[in-house]
């Protein structure tokens, strides 16, 4: 149904047939959903949160009983020992790469057994580039298992490539800009055991990023040692307005928390600034939002297969992130869902997005992101590089009435261009 926008009918009656094909997935969302609600709100009664919590603090922030609060509410949903919550995390890699300089030491061996990281990481790493202060230039030495050719992790080599001199095993969860799947829970765990079997000191660390309250169990609680990811993503819940999370044992934790500060003073200082209050409320609402991104993701998934589009993952299968991948086979139709999205979201519904020469990318990249928060990516967004295989990647949808309309735009905008046909 479409009260207020002018949807084609024959678009709506398509709609309606997707959303019943992949309401029992929806409705199996809401389960993990209300389990990991029930969780966090555990966490905020366990952590007598109240409201002199959300008080500013400036100066040192000496005995910041919110912030040391916030941490105590991370580290319960995330099954961990120790979290360390900041605002002033600008990114969710700039959370990654403390924790990396922050347990890594010269001669350390880190190997990704994910293929090459996400492209913002690979400065960090000093992985084909010049950027000065990579791990790189501090001695660190970097290796890596690349995928399967269908983007599967290749345990046999992984197997072979662990022994006990490499330091770190690095994993990330979310796919980033390409076809392979995400890993579930359950392929994080094996590599954990097959990581701690060879090499027992070593530090399992995995990017969460788009991961949090997917499912059920978190990575930390299935032995993964450190962890790390952004607060404009999943477990912001769409109200943290910045910010970024580091979680797992806490040695660890705080060996990143005095990369972070100094060392010595590590989570004892920092003051938060009137910040509380949101990132309180952002994680209290993160499952919820979690779960609606997640709904929105399975919807376009099934109508994008019902108008004989490829998708990954399909409506049907497991999810271990939020993002969705839609083959549209051509840039022309890679702009045409773009601006559609665009249409659908309340900040900036009536921008027209339109490629351009992103800075780091070998082709032109389409952008839709409407957002209260810049760059937040669980409110629904889609980008997509204009190359093969012609793919966009969607993800977010602060709630799912409108994350499923902003969806249908998309497609009304395709019929509009004669793009696709009906």
């Amino acid at each position: 149904m479409s009260y207020f926008f002018d949807i084609d009918k024959r678009i709506l009656d398509i709609s309606n047939s997707a959303f019943l094909q992949c309401k029992e997935y929806i409705e199996r969302i809401d389960e993990i959903t209300e389990y990991n609600q029930q969780k966090m709100l555990r966490a905020f009664h366990n952590a007598k949160v109240s409201e002199s919590h959300f008080t500013a603090t400036t100066g040192y922030g000496y005995g910041d009983r919110g912030r040391d609060a916030l941490d105590e509410v991370y580290a319960f949903v995330f099954g961990a020992e120790d979290a360390l919550v900041r605002h002033n995390f600008v990114s969710g890699t700039h959370a990654l790469a403390v924790a990396l300089f922050g347990v890594l030491r010269p001669n350390d061996i880190m190997l990704s057994v994910t293929g090459t990281p996400y492209d913002t990481l690979q400065g960090v790493i000093g992985i084909n580039s010049s950027y000065s202060g990579s791990l790189k230039d501090f001695g660190i030495k970097y290796e890596q298992v690349d995928l399967k050719q269908d983007g599967t992790l290749n345990f046999e080599e992984i197997e072979k490539r662990i022994n006990p001199d490499i330091k770190m095993v690095y994993i990330q969860r979310s796919r980033g800009y390409s076809l392979r799947p995400s890993l579930r829970v359950e392929e994080i765990e094996k590599i954990v055991k097959i990581a701690k079997r060879l090499a027992p000191n070593c530090i399992v660390m995995l990017d969460n990023c788009y991961g949090e309250f997917v499912e059920k169990s978190e990575p930390i609680e299935k032995g993964v040692d450190l962890m790390a990811g952004s607060l404009i993503k999943n477990p912001g819940g769409g109200i943290a307005p910045t910010g970024g999370y580091i979680a797992g044992k806490k040695a660890l934790v705080e060996m990143c928390s005095y990369r972070l500060t100094t060392p010595g003073t590590g989570k004892e200082i920092g003051a938060t600034l009137g910040n509380n209050r949101e990132l309180f409320m952002g994680a209290f609402h993160a499952p919820h939002i979690t779960g609606e991104a997640l709904k929105t993701a399975v919807f376009a998934s099934s109508l994008f297969t019902m108008l004989g589009y490829d998708v990954t993952p399909k409506f049907d299968e497991p999810r271990a992130d939020i993002i969705q991948c839609l083959l549209l086979g051509g840039k022309e139709a890679l702009i045409a869902f773009c601006q559609g999205i665009q249409k659908g979201a309340p900040i900036d519904s009536f921008v027209v997005p339109e490629p351009w020469d992103m800075p780091g990318y070998d082709s032109k990249v389409i952008m839709a992101a409407g957002a209260f928060t810049l760059g937040g990516s669980v409110e629904l967004s889609a980008d997509a590089p204009l190359r093969e295989p012609y793919a966009v990647w969607m993800q977010g949808g602060l709630n799912f009435h409108s994350g499923k309309m902003g969806v249908m735009l998309a497609v009304q905008t395709m019929l509009d261009k004669k793009i696709l046909k009906l």
